[in-house]
């Protein structure tokens, strides 16, 4: 029986789903159109026909699949009426809805879009032919093709599309404009190989980051939005949807959420407290002593500490297959020499070691009576340094090629 395990970022516990019954069919169409669906009663019945007539009228093999999250509305009987076929999805969410109507789909291709009849499902040949031509993923555009009055929320519209895609675009290189479009096309092996696990609304930049990871190939083609035709107020919650979109982008990119900023601050820190460990500097007129040689290891040391968690966060989602295989990874393991790092990771607990000892024998020629803070901290603040830094290392030395026996 085989199983997939799938991120629910709802709840806190991991769901578990039984995907035995979706095994790949033999592909015997050339394209699915998949809608997920959720009490879309009012427009269903629309998107199918506008769906089957895009079918019909191109000579295309095709089927209409509606993948449907448990409505409640009498969505299920309005499809199965109209000759859409439809896969009962146990788990909620959008992520959830497409990825069991996907692996449920008899197409070599998959059409993806909201059923709220936002998207024209009777104009979708460009999205057909770039997937004829050999592409992976061919995502919509709105902002080329057009947003028309009503249809999107002025957030939305002019921060949080415009924002994440930049993020997108920044974090992953990905050559997508619009990373919110709901109405995209894909392959079905593309999507196999994919391994998608999210199960909300950060589905859709998953597929976009992992469909780039992969250095599958993907193009855009101009999309129009128009405003849905619901009664209701849309399942999408802007702000707390949006900040699932870019808590996903962090996570799957340790560079931006551990590397950068630990590179930034551990060498400010160093820069800093080398520049105040001989004596006090005068900044214009504030003075700068032994408390801001302080806080400037600590910088250090938190910059060291994020950049490790770049590293293991990288080797984690490789070995776990959340992330493919990365050259530049491969690079820093070889660097990362166990006995290596323990051996330099030693040398600065002695050397720490060495400055609290010549601290106490310098206590001792006092009597071991009041010291005056500004000369004994420039010593014990850069060798409590040292000790602390060194533990980190071997510490963390052992701990990758923890993680690295999975890999091996």
């Amino acid at each position: 029986m085989s199983q997939l395990l799938f991120e629910n970022s709802t709840v806190s516990d991991d769901l578990l789903f039984d995907l035995s019954q979706f095994e790949r069919p033999t592909p015997d169409l050339e394209l699915t159109i998949l809608l997920p669906c959720l009490n879309e009663s009012e427009t269903l019945e629309t998107c199918i026909r506008k769906a089957q007539t895009f079918i019909f009228d191109n000579h295309i093999r095709g089927e209409v699949v509606v993948s449907d999250n448990g409505s409640e509305d009498g969505s299920q009987e309005i499809a199965r009426n109209f000759g859409a076929r439809v896969v009962d999805v146990p788990v909620r969410g959008y992520g959830a809805a497409l990825i069991y109507g996907t692996l449920a789909a008899r197409g070599t291709y998959i059409v993806m879009g909201d059923s709220d009849d936002s998207y024209d499902f009777s104009n979708l040949l460009p999205f057909i032919l770039k997937l004829r031509a050999g592409f992976d993923l061919v995502m919509g555009n709105r902002l080329l093709g057009g947003i028309k009055p009503g249809a999107m929320p002025w957030k939305n519209r002019w921060i949080g599309t415009p924002a994440l895609s930049g993020i997108g675009r920044l974090f992953f290189r990905c050559p997508v404009g619009d990373f919110n479009c709901g109405l995209r096309a894909f392959s079905a092996d593309a999507f196999r190989r994919m391994g998608l696990r999210t199960t909300g609304m950060e589905f859709a930049s998953e597929m976009i980051v992992k469909a780039t990871l992969m250095g599958m190939k993907i193009t855009e083609v101009p999309t129009t939005l128009s405003p849905d035709g619901r009664s209701r107020p849309p399942h999408l919650r802007p702000w707390r949807d949006g900040w699932r979109h870019l808590r996903f982008m962090l996570l799957y990119s340790p560079r931006w959420l551990f590397l950068y900023p630990g590179l930034f601050l551990m060498l400010a820190g160093l820069s800093v407290g080398a520049w105040l460990t001989p004596h006090a500097r005068m900044l214009g007129t504030i003075t700068l002593d032994i408390h801001t040689l302080f806080f400037s290891a600590i910088g250090a040391l938190v910059g060291f500490q994020a950049i490790l968690f770049a590293i293991f966060g990288k080797t984690f989602a490789i070995t776990q297959g959340l992330l493919p295989p990365d050259r530049k990874m491969n690079q820093v393991h070889r660097l990362f020499h166990l006995e290596s790092w323990i051996v330099i990771g030693t040398l600065l607990v002695l050397l720490g070691l060495s400055g609290g000892i010549y601290g106490v024998m310098f206590w001792e020629r006092h009597g071991f009576g009041p010291l005056l803070p500004t000369h004994v901290m420039r010593v014990a603040i850069p060798s409590g340094f040292s000790l602390a830094l060194g533990s980190q290392i071997v510490l963390s030395a052992f701990f990758l090629s923890l993680l690295r026996m999975g890999r091996r």
